[in-house]
């Protein structure tokens, strides 16, 4: 098939690529799911957006050696085959890994997943940072710091705007994923077969992820199944909550300037203002 060089690359770290489909879902690539003739599926992640796209050989050279220290942990990775982190050969920023099951589900928040959930992100908070591995970034950056023209209460935003100004809590340095939530989760018959997006992992708090997991909950079903996941991941592993965290991840949501906003939808604005007006209380209380 004529694909062009990214997957003529594949191809020659591979075998013959027969087919190919692009994987829905990414904000920051295009993602194709590649069958071969040694029937053996791989996914290639072409780094073609922008801002990414400028900044894609440390994301995706990232990802690779990540990657490659999840091999042998508890952790249901992909596993990283080939890496064109310049963009010489594809073009753009590209990274081969294998293909794992499972489908994602946005929807997954009874108890018994939500368990689940937390079992596997305490999986990756078992496994060692990576020496040289950035710290994590706060993704609510001062430019950040407006409140949205849908706000009902502007002092729930001003209060956490206020609060971020704040140094943060102290916290034991651990690997975070640093992007964990339903949609970068595959299920199959109830179990979690796999996590991916690893571009942007970090050394950090654990508590941002479970607070970026929580705050896409939130969003989508309301901050009552939120919690039900933070306690969730605390009965597993005992963690101390950090609502500063939490707090930082709400805020994080809002654009930049210049940006369209990740959220737009007036149901989903409301609860994502209802579950800051949660986490700030807790965080000032």
């Amino acid at each position: 098939m004529d694909g062009g060089p990214a997957l003529d690359w594949a191809a020659r770290r591979t075998s013959q690529v027969t087919g190919s489909r692009e994987l829905v879902g990414g904000w920051t690539s295009t993602m194709l799911a590649l069958s071969t003739q040694s029937h053996r599926d791989v996914v290639l992640r072409l780094m073609d957006r922008e801002p990414w796209r400028s900044h894609g050989a440390g994301l995706t050279t990232r990802e690779s050696e990540v990657q490659q220290a999840l091999v042998g942990s508890a952790v249901p990775a992909p596993r990283s085959l080939a890496l064109d982190a310049d963009g010489a050969a594809c073009g753009v920023p590209a990274h081969l890994m294998t293909l794992v099951p499972g489908a994602v589900d946005v929807d997954r928040v009874d108890d018994e997943s939500l368990d689940e959930l937390a079992r596997v992100l305490a999986a990756v908070h078992d496994v060692p940072p990576l020496p040289g591995l950035r710290a994590y970034e706060s993704w609510a950056w001062e430019a950040k710091h407006v409140v949205p023209a849908w706000a009902c209460d502007r002092g729930v935003w001003e209060g956490a705007f206020d609060l971020l100004r704040t140094e943060p809590p102290a916290h034991e340095p651990r690997l975070v994923h640093r992007d964990f939530h339903h949609r970068n989760v595959l299920w199959s018959r109830g179990r979690v077969t796999g996590v991916v997006d690893w571009v942007e992992t970090s050394v950090g708090p654990v508590w941002l992820d479970v607070a970026h997991c929580c705050t896409n909950i939130a969003v989508r079903h309301g901050s009552d199944r939120a919690d039900a996941f933070a306690a969730a991941y605390v009965a597993r592993t005992g963690a101390e909550p950090q609502p500063y965290f939490d707090v930082m991840d709400v805020v994080g949501f809002l654009p930049p300037p210049g940006r369209s906003a990740w959220v737009t939808a007036h149901d989903e604005c409301q609860r994502l203002e209802q579950h800051l007006r949660r986490v700030l209380r807790r965080a000032t209380g």
